[in-house]
């Protein structure tokens, strides 16, 4: 039966294929594909895992045979029984076996969506008695996962082929040719999201997150439909569902019919047409018709996103998020050797154009690991974050500058700092760069020059710019914590969503007012968050005098169509207007259907 589910729409365009459902269980659980040549190894691991599991119980029901009745109730007795045949059931294993060959999961992953098919089974049970046991299931899934865990091999991201039949869609899209997949999810920790960035997904769906949430703004860095904000989608959507994502009304289509099938394909067709057609601007410099040079670099999240930076045909790196680096190591930090050669790698991509590397920001919404969560702190957006947990780590806050300062003597380096709202914090980052620098000499250490940027994403900061530009030699807006922090809203809540708006006149005139403070003073300025990639507020940043923006390589070429077709010397009064305006998105709207 089709039916429909609401969310945000964070990426656009469409995206059609089968659901993969991440479990999120109380075991942290890796998921991720594997080659070919490792499916026997893993099947033996899960075999492994229930081998000890079933061990472990046969000890057990020894130990009860010796007890009274009073030491070892007979329930108890009759309850390792239970788990002991659901551990032999065929079909758990028959299940998680074709997950793991035909689909290429790794053996948690297989295990715990096995568990999920098998557990709506015990929902449908008319037997309450049945039903029950479908909390056996879980528990004896999870101490095999215990007993699994420190036992995963490497990712290795392979084609996959294949799915059920049996449905009607399948007599428009041949199971025998490669099916798409989209990924169902309650949610994503950024370290997942760039795990499955190289990965075969056509699109993302989330329970939870909002606009500038991490799994966003992934998902518009790898051009791929997604919809996050969408409450039960992953308790709806079953696994290997046929799914529509709709990126750009924020639907989720499940089980569609051929009609909706055929529609919606013809929708996707015609995306990639435009995308075709913008493609012809690759090699079109990105000048206004009133000739202003505009600058579009590309924001990055690792070394290897440089050579994506120049086929989308940036000018240089405005945003080398390094904490990327960081994330997923088991508390294990990346030394300055291979941070070096991480940067290096990125500076050398680029080719000689310019790198801007950010120091580490980790905290809220971007934990190291995702199995870490902080629950100490009612809101850890406010807590020790970004440059407030370097400055709380000297030593790593060190590693990472000696390692910056080394790539920089590889070509142009742009070190930009996040998160500053204090006259204290930017002395101390100051006297730690001269520190790094002062290593550096003492070992003899070839090092390069940077420029030295602040990011604007704190009020207190955007209202103290003449502190920041005696300071800094450029300054970058990061428009989505800035958003955040003006309007008092978790970003990545779904519940307050709505209440995120980047057209809020507190936001446009922080905004405003750190464009033509800094051009004043012959500063470079340019816009680094999500406004900068988003088409409909392009005309606008250009009237307020923006003249370099930086966003992921997939939306600078769309970017660039605007600016061809924009006239500053026009939209400048206009710009007025809107920062103006009790009701600025109105007066937006108005330029827009003239």
């Amino acid at each position: 039966m089709t039916f429909s589910i609401y969310g945000l729409a964070v990426s656009r365009g469409v995206a059609i294929g089968r659901a993969v459902l991440v479990a999120s269980g109380r075991v942290d659980v890796a998921h991720y594909f594997v080659a070919a040549h490792e499916v026997p190894d893993e099947i033996a691991r899960v075999r492994a895992g229930r081998d000890a599991v079933v061990e472990e119980i046969q000890r057990l029901q020894g130990s009860i045979s010796r007890m009274g009745p009073r030491e070892a109730p007979t329930e108890l007795a009759a309850l390792l029984d239970v788990h002991l045949m659901l551990l032999q059931d065929e079909e758990l294993e028959r299940g998680v076996k074709h997950w793991i060959t035909d689909r290429l999961y790794n053996a948690e992953w297989a295990l715990t969506t096995q568990l999920e098919v098998i557990s709506r089974q015990f929902d449908d049970m008319e037997d309450p008695y049945l039903r029950e046991r479908k909390a056996d299931m879980e528990q004896i899934c999870e101490r095999v996962l215990r007993a699994m865990k420190g036992t995963q091999t490497s990712v290795v991201p392979p084609v996959v082929r294949g799915g059920r039949k049996g449905h009607q869609q399948d007599l428009l899209l041949d199971d025998t040719v490669d099916v798409p997949l989209v990924l169902v999810a309650h949610d994503l920790s950024p370290a997942d999201m760039l795990q499955f960035k190289q990965s075969v997904f056509a699109g993302f769906i989330t329970d939870v997150g909002g606009k500038t949430s991490h799994t966003a703004i992934v998902a518009r860095s790898m051009d791929i439909p997604a919809v996050v904000g969408a409450r039960t989608c992953s308790q709806l959507v079953r696994q290997d569902d046929w799914v529509i994502i709709d990126g750009d009304a924020g639907v989720v289509i499940v089980d569609p019919s051929p009609i909706i099938l055929a529609e919606y394909g013809f929708k996707q067709r015609q995306g990639e047409l435009e995308r075709g057609r913008l493609q012809r601007l690759l090699h079109t410099p990105a000048v206004t018709m009133d000739e202003e040079r505009v600058q579009l670099l590309a924001n990055i999240e690792m070394p290897d996103d440089a050579q994506t930076a120049l086929q989308a045909g940036a000018l240089g790196v405005g945003l080398f998020r390094s904490e990327f680096l960081f994330m997923g190591r088991q508390g294990k930090l990346p030394g300055e050797e291979e941070q070096y050669l991480a940067y290096r790698k990125a500076v050398e991509g680029m080719q000689g154009l310019p790198v801007t590397i950010r120091t580490v920001d980790v905290g809220a919404d971007k934990p190291l690991d995702a199995s870490v969560h902080d629950d100490a702190h009612l809101n850890p957006a406010l807590g020790l974050r970004a440059i407030r947990w370097s400055l709380a780590d000297p030593a790593m806050f060190q590693t990472q500058l000696r390692a910056i300062l080394r790539a920089a003597s590889h070509g142009k380096v742009r070190l930009l700092v996040p998160m500053l709202a204090h006259a204290t914090e930017i002395r101390q980052t100051l006297a730690h760069i001269d520190h790094a620098r002062a290593q550096l000499d003492s070992r003899c250490v070839p090092y390069g020059r940077v420029e030295l940027g602040a990011m604007i994403e704190i009020p207190a900061a955007a209202l103290s710019l003449p502190l920041f530009l005696k300071h800094f030699d450029f300054l970058s807006i990061g428009t989505n914590d800035l958003i955040q922090y003006t309007l008092a809203i978790d970003r990545a809540d779904e519940s307050v969503a709505h209440l995120y708006d980047p057209l809020h006149p507190a936001v446009l005139r922080l905004v405003a007012d750190t464009i033509v403070q800094c051009r004043a003073q012959g500063k470079d300025v340019s816009v680094c968050g999500e406004m900068a990639g988003d088409t409909t507020f392009t005309r606008l940043l250009l009237g307020l005098g923006l003249r370099s923006f930086s966003m992921h390589p997939a939306q600078i070429l769309s970017v660039k169509q605007e600016i061809l077709r924009s006239d500053t010397r026009k939209l400048q009064e206009w710009a007025q207007r809107v920062r103006t305006a009790d009701d600025p998105a109105a007066v937006l709207l108005e330029e827009g259907q003239s």
